[in-house]
């Protein structure tokens, strides 16, 4: 009989963690449908929300009649966005929907357009996901609204998303990093940006993200070593039988 490795409690909470995306970090985040998201008054909030329904309602694909949206629709909505921000500076969802747009006019115009532009969008787009995670995130041990969970699972996640695509395109030969990632992160490695991914998706999935808690197991580095190591055994067991 093979006998069981002896584990302490928190090494096997560990390890569950590493392989299990199951394992939901979630549980740890206190949600509570009673809290005023933000802190702002209902009444208040219903207002802002209408407004900022308002501004990117025109960014959906159902609004245009090709499914795509033109960049003087999206940069007209960056506008009012950033009128909105200006009067509501603590308000994080404006800075998220501005964010989304930024994404919008950086895919659109990925062909033909300057890089120093590009890459000025693209650094706009990290400091606004910057400012949504800053102002939303809860102090340690304090509960946070359905709301505040769903802005701070999705925020994270997107940067995650982002900081992965510029650690895939570093490891291309040639490539230009200028499209994916912001002046401040150009010379950061590819190693380290897909580290500070998977951070990102670790807070995604703990606020909420079934996708982001994937994506974390499977850009954890000591995920990946351990997985590698695993991996290896297994080859030269196989080949041990021939």
């Amino acid at each position: 009989m093979v006998s069981q490795p002896d584990l302490s409690t928190n090494d096997a909470a560990v390890l569950q963690a590493l392989f299990d995306a199951e394992s939901s970090p979630s549980a740890a985040v206190e949600i509570n449908s009673t809290l005023p998201s933000f802190g702002l008054d209902p009444t208040e909030l219903a207002k802002l929300q209408s407004r900022e329904l308002e501004i990117i309602r025109p960014l959906q694909p159902e609004s245009s009649s090709t499914g795509t949206t033109e960049p003087a629709t999206i940069q007209s909505a960056i506008q009012a966005l950033s009128a909105l921000i200006a009067e509501n500076p603590k308000y994080p969802s404006a800075y998220a929907n501005r964010a989304q747009a930024y994404r919008l006019l950086l895919e659109g115009q990925e062909e033909g357009k300057e890089e120093t532009d590009l890459s000025d969008v693209i650094s706009c787009l990290f400091a606004d996901l910057g400012e949504v995670i800053s102002l939303a995130t809860p102090k340690p041990a304090d509960p946070l609204s359905p709301l505040q969970a769903r802005l701070l699972a999705d925020s994270h996640t997107h940067r995650g998303y982002l900081l992965l695509k510029a650690a895939k395109t570093k490891r291309m030969p040639f490539s230009d990093t200028r499209r994916v990632c912001p002046a401040k992160l150009q010379s950061v490695g590819a190693d380290t940006l897909e580290e500070m991914a998977s951070r990102d998706f670790f807070f995604g999935g703990r606020y909420g993200n079934k996708i982001a808690q994937q994506l974390a197991v499977q850009t954890n580095p000591y995920a990946k070593m351990c997985g590698a190591i695993v991996k290896e055994a297994l080859k030269e067991e196989i080949q041990s039988y021939y």
